[in-house]
């Protein structure tokens, strides 16, 4: 290895923390959901990753840094790909049909981590609360501004409404995608013939 490979590339050491730095984020984000983020210790945590609960420390401050970094990211994650959906051009349908197919791909690609949101979000402190629902915010914005534009009639207020009423219908595959009784085949174009359907309908 080449002195400038040894300062570029990581080491085992380091692959092996980040690796268990991610095995620790994927179990919090399936025992918070199963379990609520009050209901889940440190130990817990440790254990499902084969560590005692006080190594967890060396990767995250505490149970809530956790939690932080799992909603935080994830809301930039939201953001990122709305924004890429956004940006790639084309008629309000037609931007609107690429923000449908991502977020129905999100919800059905990540229903843990979409329940802790909508069960622990207010635990986070304030500040990093504050810094999700902006990045919530400006993630709607890209819906709304579509929809005034196929809808100029309509109100801000009914552009909001019709996208939280979209939110709600996709993400709520996060209460049912794990259910034995629900088929996944089929789901996601349901959702997003649904999802369409209640977005271009006109205004009354």
């Amino acid at each position: 290895m080449s002195r400038y490979q040894s300062l570029t590339e990581p080491t085992d050491r380091e692959r092996a923390k980040a690796e268990r730095r991610d095995a620790l984020l994927r179990e919090a984000t399936r025992l918070f959901a199963l379990h609520g983020y009050s209901g889940v210790s440190l130990e817990d945590l440790g254990a499902a990753c084969g560590i005692s609960g006080p190594a967890v420390y060396r990767h995250f401050a505490g149970k809530q840094a956790l939690l932080i970094a799992l909603l935080v990211d994830m809301s930039k994650d939201i953001y990122a790909g709305g924004l890429e959906a956004a940006e790639n051009g084309g008629d309000p349908f037609q931007v609107l049909s690429r923000l449908v197919d991502f977020h129905t791909d999100f919800s059905l690609s990540r229903p843990d981590i979409l329940q802790v949101q909508d069960r622990d979000l207010k635990s986070l402190p304030k500040s990093e609360l504050a810094l999700v629902r902006k990045l919530q915010n400006s993630y709607i914005s890209l819906w709304t501004e579509q929809l005034a534009k196929m809808h100029p009639t309509g109100s801000p207020q009914s552009h909001r409404f019709r996208a939280h009423a979209v939110f709600g219908l996709l993400n709520s595959t996060a209460h049912s995608a794990h259910s034995p009784r629900t088929k996944k085949s089929g789901l996601k174009p349901l959702l997003s013939n649904m999802a369409l359907a209640a977005l271009t309908s006109p205004v009354v």
